[in-house]
């Protein structure tokens, strides 16, 4: 069984047992989360695609951890002007183990 839920402006798909680094959400490490954003399950006789979401379905979670990704190089510069500018970026995640997808 899978299911495809929505956080963060992405979609995802999650079956029970996955990890998913999804974007960073305001719970500390060992919370239960519950997304009720679940737009389609899969099942052994079939699938259910919600109008925009499947009615009654939810996916648990528990929240590993907070952290940021690798960082992101960003290099820009004018070829003869001498002008240059690097920049660095790390985009903060949250990494979800799936506990359960309640269909």
């Amino acid at each position: 069984m899978y299911a495809i839920i929505v956080t963060g402006g992405k979609q995802y798909k999650v079956e029970a047992g996955d990890c998913v680094y999804i974007e960073k959400l305001d719970v500390e490490a060992g919370d239960e989360i519950t997304f009720d954003k679940v737009v389609a399950v899969g099942k052994d006789d079939g699938i259910v695609v919600g109008t925009p979401y499947v009615d009654g379905a939810t996916v648990t979670a528990k929240v590993e951890k907070n952290g940021k990704a690798k960082k992101v190089v960003v290099f820009t510069y004018k070829s003869k002007k001498n002008e240059k500018r690097k920049m660095g970026h790390r985009q903060p995640y949250t990494k979800v183990e799936i506990s359960a997808i309640n269909a």
